[in-house]
């Protein structure tokens, strides 16, 4: 069975008239690195059948190459954002979130048990070596079978009840993954924002490989690099969604030129990027992209005074006026922009904290009802975002085909008797003279809320809630700690609760997977326990045993297992059910609103998009590649 979706992902790749392209190749960005013989020319550089991105098509208009853009990050690591708004992906979503091959020329699937991907004649990574099957085949037996460099063992999304898949190399450019039971979350995974990653550069990487390496020259490596082991040294070096090694080869349209440490961070086109657009011009059309660390709070005053071209990270919506206003001193504009998550911000109760008393409590749905009633959240719509967001549950918008009312209404209304009611009946009827409960323990009902305090919206909400939790006999103390700190937290049951964004997909389709709502990751704050048992096939961690969270996994196999579009839609919709009914995140407004600016120069970026990190890959699915900067604009 050929799918509709499959059709799509074969149109996408049509041949191209060698005229236009030798047209193109006399506008090549590259030429003079042509000319010194440095790099090959264009017709060499592009498979045989680049993926062609008709940019009228999208209402936009073809540009040129030229031009650097500007970028503030907060530390280092986000450098992985390139990773995300260039989205290069085997498969991808395109702005209709409809799936396409990208990277593959095409592919095929049988019932979702049979994935057949055929890759571009001529294609190449960063480095000019070609892309071919054994690229796959060293991930595939190298790299996720070899207990050093995976030993949580085959990634989940790869192993259906159990079963990891058939791999087949069936010649250079074409090779089979497939299951007896359907895989419906294989192509979706492929396409993430952090994507499920089957093929590498192998003919660069064998060299930090035990198998291929020399003894002595491997020894030498480690050495160079002050390692021990050489999965250490592999690891460090394949590292691909955080480009911190500039050798690496990559398939993105720019490429990271900058080793660690650095405080700016380079990454210039890739000279071998698969796509051109109708005119024969190879994309990207932006030179670089130059990110320079900053202090995260010093972000939305710099970027207000003209010293970012391009801001989105790190800036949020209480910064709108002040950056609208630079648009009279800079030349930037600044757009709004939804947010694609379930919740701006949610209150995230952890399962499994350490804290004997508070654990069983946080496990009583009635507290966790009481505490999401206790709280106005038509008060914080209008002190904190003016009235522009929507009071809801943590859960998917009014833009999912899977929205339904009753899931957003789940136990948002502002009721401070009936949540003192069910405060009661868990067990915390007995008060000091300051009228906070106490705890079975004789302590008093005090939660510390951690958040990472990156932003002032976090503590103007929290100070909010700590006022509706007061009048229910609950005080609520708020502890900023740094983000990487939370997960290691977490896990090791410090946190009690936390306060972060809500489910990152906010506009899911039935095709997706609907993990988001289930114990399925160790970050997700709420039981990250669970989460971690889950991810390591049960060796780490502990499995849960509070039954609507075990009915969540149980329906999340289920979807894993089905190849019908009305039974995963009714998976979702329980899921989406138990997750709001049982309040395993406290959700507070959605439908927010993320100010976005950018320099006067840019061309072809939207006016209206859906900002996230799943689906959309924040600008990712807009293909940033066909950004321009027009000069003297």
């Amino acid at each position: 069975m050929i799918t509709r979706r499959i059709a799509l992902a074969m149109l996408a790749s049509t041949a191209f008239p060698k005229a236009m392209l030798a047209a193109a190749g006399e506008l090549d960005a590259l030429a003079s690195l042509v000319q010194e013989g440095k790099l090959p020319p264009l017709g060499e550089r592009l498979p045989k059948t680049p993926r062609v991105i008709n940019v009228a098509a999208m209402g936009r208009k073809p540009g040129r190459h030229g031009g650097t853009i500007r970028s503030l990050i907060g530390s280092a690591k986000d450098i992985r954002l390139m990773t995300i708004y260039g989205y290069a992906r085997l498969v991808g979503y395109d702005e209709d979130l409809n799936l396409h091959a990208d990277v593959l020329e095409s592919y095929e699937t049988e019932e979702d048990r049979v994935f057949t991907f055929h890759l571009r004649e001529g294609h190449k990574w960063s480095d000019g070596t070609p892309l071919t099957a054994e690229d796959f085949r060293y991930c595939w037996e190298d790299v996720l079978q070899n207990e050093d460099l995976s030993p949580a063992g085959v990634p989940t999304a790869m192993v259906i009840d159990g079963e990891a898949p058939k791999f087949e190399v069936l010649d250079e450019r074409t090779l089979r993954y497939s299951w007896s039971k359907p895989n419906p979350d294989f192509l979706q995974k492929l396409a993430a924002p952090q994507p499920l990653v089957i093929a590498m550069p192998s003919a660069y990487l064998k060299q930090f490989h035990e198998k291929y390496q020399e003894e002595g020259k491997l020894k030498a490596l480690l050495k160079e690099e002050r390692l021990k082991r050489w999965a250490q040294l592999h690891m460090r070096m394949a590292r691909s969604y955080r480009p911190e090694n500039p050798d690496l080869p990559t398939l993105d349209p720019w490429r990271n030129t900058t080793p660690l440490p650095a405080e700016q961070f380079v990454f210039e086109r890739n000279p071998y990027f698969h796509r051109v657009d109708e005119n024969g011009l190879q994309l990207p059309y932006i030179d670089r992209f130059v990110l320079s660390v900053s202090s995260s709070a010093l972000i939305p005053a710099k970027a207000g005074t003209g010293e970012s071209d391009f801001q989105a990270n790190g800036i949020d919506f209480v910064d709108y006026t002040f950056l609208k206003d630079a648009e009279k001193r800079y030349p930037v504009k600044v757009t709004l922009w939804k947010k694609t998550s379930g919740s701006r911000l949610a209150l995230l109760p952890n399962l499994n904290c350490a804290d004997p008393v508070w654990r069983p409590l946080l496990r009583d749905v009635r507290v966790r009802r009481a505490l999401s009633l206790a709280i106005d959240r038509r008060e914080i719509n209008m002190a904190v975002f003016y009235g522009l967001t929507k009071e809801s549950a943590d859960t998917v918008l009014p833009e999912s085909p899977l929205f339904r009312p009753e899931f957003a209404n789940a136990w948002i209304a502002h009721d401070p008797d009936k949540a003192n009611a069910l405060l009661d009946e868990a067990g915390l009827a007995r008060r000091d003279s300051d009228g906070i409960r106490i705890l079975p323990d004789g302590r008093r009902a005090q939660i510390v809320v951690e958040t990472p305090g990156e932003s002032n919206l976090d503590t103007d909400v929290l100070q909010l809630i700590t006022d509706y939790w007061q009048k229910v006999g609950i005080s609520l103390f708020i502890r900023t700690s740094q983000r990487d700190t939370f997960r290691s937290r977490a896990v090791g049951g410090e946190i009690i609760m936390s306060m972060w964004f809500g489910i990152d997909n906010g506009v899911p389709t039935p095709d997706m997977n609907p993990g988001q709502l289930a114990p399925t990751a160790d970050d997700q704050l709420q039981w990250p326990v669970w989460g971690l048992n889950y991810i390591s096939h049960g060796e780490m961690g502990e499995a849960p045993d509070l039954p609507p969270a075990i009915e969540l996994l149980a329906l999340l196999k289920r979807w894993r297992l089905s190849s019908d579009d009305a039974e995963r839609a009714d998976v979702w919709r329980q899921m989406l059910s138990i997750y709001t009914d049982q309040v395993f995140s406290i959700g507070l407004v959605n439908s927010s609103l993320q100010p976005i600016l950018y320099t006067t120069k840019l061309r072809n970026f939207p006016e209206k998009g859906l900002y996230g990190f799943d689906p959309t890959s924040y600008f990712g699915v807009y293909k940033t590649d066909t950004f321009w900067l027009e000069e003297g604009a």
